[in-house]
């Protein structure tokens, strides 16, 4: 079946994409609801995290993507292959994260995941870029202490921006990263390393109580 056509970009402070989506429910769309939680936000074609489900069956695997016929497609593919830890939502991650994380505590997500987010390259458009304080808090909320947000992209400037944001929060301690730590990798990923080209990738982790 031929891939699903979208736009590349969609304005994300349009009015459209300003909706509250239903909390995603665990124990409905996991079989085993109790297991680790991985998020990816922005997860596109949520083509990585079918690899990953597939290899890493002790998490449950949640994607999030502002696009929606690419997550129709996503939990079809997710159902054709069996994989019962694997669900996609459709969802404007930099304003509605909480929302969609409601129904799951705070300190109930193991991993977060933000990989090649949309540059958004021109000044007046950098208010669009997924990344924001608001979002950043929202991770930090729902993160457990001593879990990880791994952050990567092939923008250098964007790059500096999402770390620092993650930075200023002051809530993380920062790693960083020669390499991809997951045992596979995104097809933009790809594609960079392919062209030999640079990768900026840090690994968050959230500081425990004091």
């Amino acid at each position: 079946m031929p891939r699903v056509r979208v736009h590349q970009h969609v304005n994300p402070l349009a009015p459209f994409y300003r909706f509250k989506p239903e909390p995603v429910m665990p124990e409905k769309v996991f079989e085993t609801p109790e297991l680790p939680l991985f998020v990816d936000i922005g997860c596109a074609r949520g083509r990585f995290l079918l690899k990953l489900a597939a290899v890493e069956t002790g998490r449950n695997h949640l994607g999030v993507e502002i696009r929606e016929p690419l997550v129709s497609e996503a939990n079809r593919l997710a159902a054709e292959a069996g994989l019962k830890n694997l669900h996609y939502e459709f969802c404007n991650a930099m304003f509605e994260l909480d929302t969609l994380l409601k129904s799951i505590p705070d300190g109930g997500v193991d991993t977060f995941a933000i990989q090649f987010p949309d540059p958004w390259f021109k000044k007046k458009h950098a208010k669009r870029r997924m990344v924001n304080e608001e979002l950043v808090a929202a991770v930090a909320r729902k993160l457990a202490a001593g879990g990880r947000v791994f952050v990567q992209t092939d923008i250098e400037f964007l790059a500096d921006e999402m770390f620092g944001l993650f930075r200023d929060s002051g809530l993380f301690d920062e790693m960083p990263l020669d390499s991809n730590p997951f045992p596979v990798k995104t097809e933009r990923e790809q594609a960079v390393e392919e062209k030999e080209l640079p990768v900026y990738r840090m690994m968050f982790v959230k500081k425990g109580e004091k």
